[in-house]
């Protein structure tokens, strides 16, 4: 993004996602000018956030209604944008994808061909940052063993997700593969894709139905009171992800892809034994781990099938973030701090 970020205008879809409300905030508090997408102008759940932004920055903040399926929605928001951050794409927990193809691929996959096709028509856009996800890098965990190092790192593409087997991320792959096959074929506009892990944090929207929140909740409401499952999960702070997009834009250096992560991964206990140090008397959170045979015997009961168990479950590996902070500067917040802040805003917002 060049010159002063102030009075440059950007686009942001999905605006009233978990991660892109707070990327349309951070970009008005750096003093830009905010276009974003929502589906419906008129779900005043899901706006009343935005709304709010719009109120605080006077004049700084336009909604447009468009539709990731619907070719053409997208040009009348990127009129005059310099800068567009594609966000919106649906996060499902895999026990919650009913149809792999209707639920993400074309979703994922047709909406950034519907993006793609609207920054091929507006000259004014120089630079596309894309939001995938560490699950274009790797299918199953059990896939980083065969990394270099059994360490995740941004050169490896997911190879062996499928639409019947784990359809969310194969779908983020087809979508970033297709964004950067469109980057390669001009030379008008640069890409920058960021691929965070599992994030967590406040959620400005309590109408967000974002996956990850979905998992913090299931842990919030007491499913796992009786024991946590050994799963972990490679995460990142909502706000970091946010400030990573802004860097990835503004630098003029930034290139390739940034895993947005710990460079450790938390577990469903360790994510427990810190919240119970600040709620103590939440009966709901669990006190203990749970052995590895029950989740194979009662998994499938709750949508996990045996291969998934088997290919994730007491499986930990290492993340190379080091190209986010030393080239984009990230700094992370600390999980304890990211968990604590998510839990108050659960609560908050269900009072």
């Amino acid at each position: 993004m060049n010159g002063s970020p102030a009075g440059r205008t950007v686009l942001v879809t999905g605006g009233s996602g978990f991660v892109a409300a707070h990327l349309v905030r951070q970009l008005l508090e750096r003093g830009h000018h905010v276009h974003t997408t929502v589906r419906a102008t008129a779900d005043a759940a899901k706006l009343r956030p935005l709304h709010a932004l719009g109120e605080s920055h006077p004049g700084r903040l336009e909604l447009f209604e468009a539709d990731l399926l619907t070719e053409g929605s997208f040009d009348e928001a990127m009129k005059g944008c310099s800068v567009v951050f594609h966000v919106a794409s649906p996060f499902l927990m895999p026990e919650k994808i009913k149809d792999g193809r209707r639920d993400m691929v074309e979703p994922a996959l047709t909406g950034t061909r519907t993006v793609l096709a609207a920054i091929a028509r507006t000259e004014t856009v120089e630079r596309l940052v894309f939001t995938s996800t560490v699950g274009a890098i790797f299918g199953d965990y059990a896939d980083v063993r065969e990394m270099d190092d059994r360490t995740l790192s941004e050169k490896y593409f997911n190879t062996s997700s499928t639409l019947e087997n784990n359809p969310y991320h194969y779908a983020k792959t087809l979508a970033e593969r297709a964004a950067w096959e469109a980057e390669a074929a001009q030379s008008r506009w640069r890409m920058v894709s960021v691929n965070p892990g599992l994030i967590l944090g406040p959620s400005l929207t309590p109408a967000s139905d974002s996956g990850s929140l979905f998992l913090l909740d299931e842990l919030f409401k007491g499913y796992f009171f009786y024991g946590a499952p050994d799963f972990s999960f490679t995460t990142a702070d909502v706000r970091d992800v946010a400030a990573a997009h802004i860097a990835a834009a503004e630098l003029p250096g930034a290139h390739g892809r940034y895993i947005v992560a710990a460079p450790e991964m938390t577990s469903f206990h360790e994510m427990s034994v810190i919240l119970r140090r600040h709620h103590p008397r939440d009966r709901r959170l669990p006190r203990t781990a749970l052995p590895h045979w029950p989740v194979r015997i009662l998994g499938p009961a709750f949508g996990l099938s045996q291969e998934y168990i088997r290919h994730h479950l007491g499986i930990r590996f290492r993340v190379d973030n080091r190209r986010s902070t030393e080239e984009l500067g990230l700094t992370y917040r600390p999980i304890e701090e990211t968990l604590v802040d998510h839990y108050r805003a659960w609560r908050e917002q269900r009072i």
